[in-house]
């Protein structure tokens, strides 16, 4: 019997789970970036099964881009590696489109091979412009030296958990095939924790939760939620940048999951009328050099510290400007819709789940604060960059800001009007990166009616900055 041509890597999911913990724990505890360069170069050149790296970015509205590099080419040109960023929307000119990618070695991930293929490692990388100086629009890379700062010059690490809800559809590409069919067939219709065991929504959710468990996430639970067909798959909290590239991987395996089954897994904050939308709740805590969560205070309000309670108070104080990078879609306002639980009201609450920010019970390890208006459409890098910057404004509030009755805006050019004219958001992303996201959206919104009315439009869903593509683009 002859050989097999091909030998590829394949990993046993036990084993993914314990190299990509590893590999955590690494980033989690700060290995330099040059002793894990050495370490993952030398597994690259030693391991003759793999044959290609995925090296992944995001754009300025946060979808994810993917580049596959010959692994032997990857290792000899790992420091002069170049992508076109004209063609990516929101970044350069056409005149000065060369950009560079530059490789975060630390964020590595081996996958699982039956849902990704054969033979395949991931790692994430930041952009650089041609003189190799950080790129305006890459807002990990913003976010990774705001972290990075806080860590060094006040001894301070930020804990993430995000809870993304998302949608599964029958079909591949229900998305971009909604312009023709104009609606999206559930494959459900059970509800909230009911599913029977091997029905398609559990079996989706059954084989995403092990991939998940496999790349390093740390799962804790994972269930049908309260619309029919919408799922939700929780793990466990860890450091910022760790939890903002995990939610991009994470709608990554759904996505990927889905597929394999004949089936679209949609992050559309509301794909379906007249039953409940999409979240992201964003559960943030913040760790001195001791590892003591400073969000903890046993004897302060709803247990948390002044600390915490000044965070919030910068959040809410700025929640509109806020509103456009945590609602960042036409389809996103429909969300905030206060007949399902809408998180639209400008205020902090421990039980008001209408509230923007609410206070979940804790203890001096998990006590946090849970911005509930964020959707899972929203750019993790560029969303939690700016809460993180505005929670740590210092910015003169009044406690009172706490009950307040104004509501968020809702519709995105209400929004994109208070994006434009924020004086917090030009400080933190830059005025030039704040006007081309400004423009990105309302170009967007210029082609949806600008009412939303009560029924989903072809048009929301048609040019949403994760389905649209260039064939879509030009259909209108």
């Amino acid at each position: 019997m002859s050989a097999p041509l091909r030998d590829f890597l394949e990993i046993p999911y036990d084993q993914l789970e314990e190299l990509n913990l590893k590999a955590k724990e690494q980033r989690r505890n700060r290995v330099p970036a040059e002793q894990l360069r050495e370490e993952r170069m030398a597994y690259l050149a030693g391991e003759k099964r793999i044959k290609a790296v995925t090296v992944c970015f995001t754009d300025l509205e946060g979808r994810l881009h993917m580049l596959d590099y010959d692994k032997k080419f990857l290792l000899s040109s790992y420091d002069n590696l170049t992508f076109d960023g004209s063609s990516i929307r929101g970044f350069s000119a056409q005149a000065e489109s060369d950009l560079r990618l530059s490789i975060d070695w630390p964020a590595f991930y081996w996958l699982p091979a039956d849902v990704f293929g054969p033979g395949k490692v991931l790692v994430f990388a930041e952009v650089r412009q041609r003189d190799g100086s950080p790129y305006p629009g890459d807002m990990r890379s913003k976010l990774k030296l705001f972290l990075d700062e806080l860590y060094e010059k006040e001894g301070l690490t930020v804990n993430l958990a995000n809870e993304i809800e998302g949608f599964i559809f029958l079909g591949r590409n229900a998305e971009q095939r909604y312009r023709e069919t104009g609606e999206f067939t559930m494959v459900s219709t059970s509800g909230y924790y009911h599913s029977l065991p091997g029905d398609p929504l559990r079996t989706f959710i059954d084989m995403a939760a092990e991939a998940q468990r496999a790349m390093g996430f740390s799962n804790e639970k994972d269930h049908p939620e309260v619309a029919p067909s919408q799922f939700e798959m929780n793990y466990s909290y860890t450091e910022a940048l760790i939890a903002s590239d995990q939610i991009l991987l994470y709608k990554l395996i759904c996505r990927q999951v889905a597929s394999r089954l004949d089936m679209t897994a949609s992050f559309l904050p509301k794909p379906v009328t007249g039953v409940n939308g999409s979240g992201m709740h964003t559960n943030i805590s913040i760790s001195g050099s001791d590892g003591v969560n400073l969000f903890h205070d046993a004897n302060g309000e709803e247990g948390l510290s002044d600390y915490a309670w000044k965070f919030v108070d910068g959040v809410l104080y700025h929640a509109k400007d806020l509103c456009l990078l945590l609602n960042a879609s036409v389809n996103a306002y429909r969300r905030l819709d206060p007949h399902y639980e809408a998180p639209n009201q400008i205020k902090a609450s421990g039980i008001d789940r209408g509230s923007m920010v609410r206070i979940p019970i804790g203890n001096a390890r998990t006590a946090r604060v849970e911005v509930r208006s964020i959707a899972p459409d929203a750019h993790p890098h560029m969303a939690i960059y700016a809460i993180l910057r505005a929670g740590l404004s210092n910015a003169e509030t009044d406690p009172s800001i706490r009950k307040g009755e104004e509501t968020l805006p809702d519709n995105i050019y209400d929004a994109i009007t208070d994006f434009r004219a924020s004086a917090m958001i030009a400080e933190v992303l830059g005025e030039e990166v704040q006007a081309k996201y400004a423009d990105l959206k309302e170009a967007v919104a210029d082609r949806c009616p600008r009412k939303l009315g009560t029924l989903i439009k072809r048009a929301e869903v048609q040019f949403h900055h994760e389905v649209t593509n260039q064939y879509l683009w030009s259909r209108f």
